[in-house]
């Protein structure tokens, strides 16, 4: 159950990437007040938080009433989230979000970013209700059920922390440090993706 739960906080953290969101977080929220920045950092994690938690409890559900196999859509998330790896690698998906964060602060009468697009796409984007369905396929048991939530919780609360502490962290560690870790986290990702389509390959020929 331990291993289950390093292994769902690892993939949710790499995917949902607290640090690649911080900045781009704090640029748009850098004209709001203090007070605002905490109200829309929480509601974004919030909202984030329940459309994973719907993905988590009935995901399974809705791949049976589409008759697609787990198998079939681990090896699909696998690839997904490899593709997510390259650009985490190569900072194209850090220049995507920055490019959508600029549309955003480009449009005036959009003032709370919390739904979207910090909610979605950015936090409970594609790769991670992918990665959550993924990761209760693998849990067997209220036990290892719990522990793939409470690895989801873990990654949310240092999400919220992190757009929390956004503006505060930027001016400390710069562009810079935020790359690196996005990098090393691409890594981390592109393993974790050929891990999930290996197994999805032996469950559907039985190897």
């Amino acid at each position: 159950m331990l291993d289950l739960f390093v292994s769902a906080f690892v993939t949710l953290f790499v995917v949902i990437d607290p640090p690649g969101c911080a900045p781009i977080y704090a640029g748009l929220t850098s004209e709001a007040s203090a007070a605002q920045r905490r109200a829309m950092a929480i509601r974004a994690s919030v909202i984030a938080l329940v459309i994973l938690l719907i993905f988590a409890l009935f995901g399974e559900t809705l791949l049976g009433a589409l008759h697609i196999e787990l198998d079939a859509f681990r090896i699909a998330g696998g690839i997904m989230l490899f593709a997510i790896a390259i650009d985490m690698v190569f900072e194209k998906r850090t220049e995507r979000r920055q490019d959508r964060a600029d549309k955003v602060r480009a449009t005036p009468e959009i003032e709370d970013v919390s739904v979207f697009p910090m909610a979605m796409p950015m936090l409970a984007g594609p790769g991670a209700i992918a990665s959550i369905m993924l990761l209760m396929a693998r849990a067997e048991g209220a036990g290892e059920t719990l522990a793939v939530l409470g690895a989801l919780g873990l990654v949310m609360m240092l999400t919220l922390i992190a757009l929390l502490a956004a503006a505060p962290l930027m001016r400390l560690f710069g562009d810079q440090v935020e790359s690196v870790v996005t990098r090393l986290l691409g890594v981390v990702l592109a393993a974790l993706a050929a891990q999930f389509v290996i197994d999805g390959l032996r469950g559907s020929f039985n190897l």
